[in-house]
């Protein structure tokens, strides 16, 4: 043989006497050797027995690949990763499907089931190129839902890539099911005051207080167009009524309760579950102040509101309390003075010129009638001296001003559907002094609702703690710290000031210390012309040009109520606005411990 032959010459050649070379290894080196190579051999063996097992479970599992291109499908499903789940695709599914229609079945899919959350069981076995995943469906209309996913694969080891069909949408889908549903809803859940009396009930939503119903609970329609996917999600069928205002808005999900129906994938049952009503929702509302709201609004057009300080329940609403956005006027001066009185740039005890009017960029701010105001920090926000808080506004800056209006809750939304959410203009958008100084005094582009300004009041009735409202009855109670209990005790006694002695006198009660702000914010200019010009006309009509503001709370050493009132083009704060928020408190009081 060949093979012998080689070897015979090669022992020959190397292994005779005659050719051999001197040894360069002493005895002992070859000792050393060999030893060595004993010790290797068994790890050696290891080695070729391991490569020998891979291959042999390569060999005995090709699905290996195919499955964890599946685990990974779906985990990226499970994770609502839909761009990871894309990249898996082979190029045939590709072509079939782009990415944004790919992204868009899914989440059909999703909002179709009401689907909360999804997990992927372990991977066991696969038939062939299809991989069974078991999932799990957690939703909010049709329970748990236990299924398989089956994921079909292409390719061999990293290359194994899905094969996708919009069966993959959900378990259990078979080729050409489409995932559907049906579903309705229950009888909605009756809307309670906060002393048990029914304000809404039944289909048609009768109460056995209308005068106070028709007030405060508002209206059902049906779905708007823009509102249909976010519905849709939860399980509303397309012609369900829900809350468009009012109460029936903001406790929409807790008044409508569960639907039911059924989940299909073609013509067969998927999940099936029974609408479930809501208990009843008891609000904060207390009909007594509410209708103390109602009759001091008197059909004009405005808002009043009233919280406990101590919890942020909302007692009454009346008109656009939440809803309508004015300039606040005056009663912003209770933010520039916080601010002010942080800064370190004011103390009660600063003392100012009485003057009628103060320069910005040149420009004069005149007081309320071209009234001369002044002296002490204490008197100049008892009078509302614009000649004194829009250089204080001015001196504070844009930003710090900006600062603490937010932490007021400006640009914030307030936590209750339909709310209007207050605004002041950004530092930048501010301008110069004069526009800072504006801001300050509640004019220029600083819009509030009457609710915002009262949790201003109610800020400072807790110790500088700003309540978050609510309208829910035992919900637990949350608060915001605005400024420090030093800055708030000194802003209450300026407050208490204003109805003892200044521009709030309207608002006093016997027995009881009250402490509020006055606001008359100008909605357009009200400076008279000069003599020999002509008088514009909206000097000439009947309707004033100045909202009317109060806002307050009492007692004031131990307060248990805010009230807030706007009139729009009603005139001055202190003679329109503060008459009306005294007989809410009187009502209040009466009703809170």
């Amino acid at each position: 043989m060949i093979y012998s032959r080689l070897h015979v010459e090669a022992g020959q050649r190397y292994g005779g006497a005659r050719h051999r070379r001197p040894s360069r290894y002493s005895a002992a080196d070859v000792e050393r050797r060999r030893r060595l190579l004993r010790r290797l051999l068994p790890v050696v063996a290891g080695v070729a027995v391991l490569a020998l097992a891979v291959g042999y479970v390569v060999s005995r599992d090709p699905g290996r690949g195919a499955r964890e291109t599946a685990e990974r499908f779906a985990a990226a499903w499970a994770a609502n990763d839909y761009r990871a789940m894309y990249e898996l695709l082979d190029e045939r599914s590709r072509r079939a499907i782009d990415l944004a229609a790919f992204q868009v079945a899914y989440r059909d899919a999703a909002s179709t089931a009401t689907t909360r959350s999804l997990t992927i069981g372990e991977v066991r076995s696969n038939e062939g190129d299809v991989v069974p995943v078991p999932v799990t469906v957690r939703t909010r209309v049709f329970g748990t839902i236990h299924g398989i996913l089956d994921v079909p694969t292409s390719g061999e080891g990293d290359d194994v890539r899905v094969v996708w069909r919009r069966s993959l949408v959900f378990p259990d889908l078979q080729p050409g099911e489409s995932l559907t549903r049906e579903t309705r809803m229950p009888e909605r859940a009756s809307l309670l005051a906060r002393d048990g009396a029914v304000l809404a009930e039944g289909s048609d939503r009768t109460s056995e207080i209308s005068d106070v119903a028709t007030q405060i609970v508002g209206t059902l329609e049906q779905i708007p167009a823009a509102e249909l996917p976010a519905y849709r999600a939860l399980g509303y069928p397309d012609n369900a009524i829900v809350g468009a205002s009012g109460l029936e808005r903001v406790f929409q999900q807790q008044l409508a309760g569960t639907p039911g129906g059924r989940l299909l994938g073609g013509s067969r049952v998927l999940a099936r579950t029974e609408p479930r009503a809501a208990p009843a929702v008891k609000t904060t509302i207390d009909p007594e102040i509410e209708r103390a709201a109602i009759a001091n609004l008197a059909g004009r057009y405005g808002g009043i509101a009233a919280i406990d300080p101590r919890n942020g329940e909302i007692l009454a609403l009346a008109g656009v309390a939440y809803s309508g956005l004015q300039p606040p006027g005056s009663t912003f001066k209770i933010i520039t003075l916080v601010g002010a009185l942080e800064a370190g740039i004011a103390k009660p005890t600063s003392k100012y010129p009485v003057v009628s009017e103060a320069l910005l960029s040149g420009v004069p701010i005149q007081n309320a009638n071209g009234e001369y105001c002044g002296g002490t920090l204490v008197e100049s926000f008892a009078h509302s001296c614009n000649s004194v808080f829009a250089p204080l506004g001015a001196r504070m800056g844009a930003e710090k001003l900006f600062e603490v209006a937010e932490r007021f809750g400006f640009n914030q939304p307030l936590g209750i559907p339909g709310s209007a959410v207050s605004t002041i203009p950004d530092p930048a958008d501010m301008g110069d002094d004069l526009n800072v100084g504006s801001t300050a005094i509640g004019q220029g582009l600083v819009q509030a609702t009457t609710l915002q300004m009262t949790l201003a009041a109610a800020t400072i009735a807790d110790g500088g703690r700003r309540p978050v409202p609510t309208l829910e009855l035992g919900a637990k109670p949350r608060f915001v710290r605005v400024t420090s209990p030093r800055v708030a005790r000194e802003v209450s006694r300026m407050m208490d000031a204003v109805v003892a002695e200044g521009t709030g006198t309207a608002a006093q009660i016997d027995g009881v210390r009250v402490a509020g702000k006055t606001g008359t914010a100008e909605l357009r200019s009200t400076v008279a012309p000069e003599d020999g010009e002509e008088t514009p006309d909206h000097l000439t009509d009947d309707i004033p040009d100045t909202d009317a503001w109060f806002v307050s709370y009492a007692p004031e050493e131990k307060p248990r109520v805010a009230v807030g009132v706007l009139f729009t083009e009603a005139g001055a704060g202190g003679d329109v606005a503060a008459p009306a928020a005294r007989e809410v408190l009187v009502s209040a009081l009466q009703r809170t411990r």
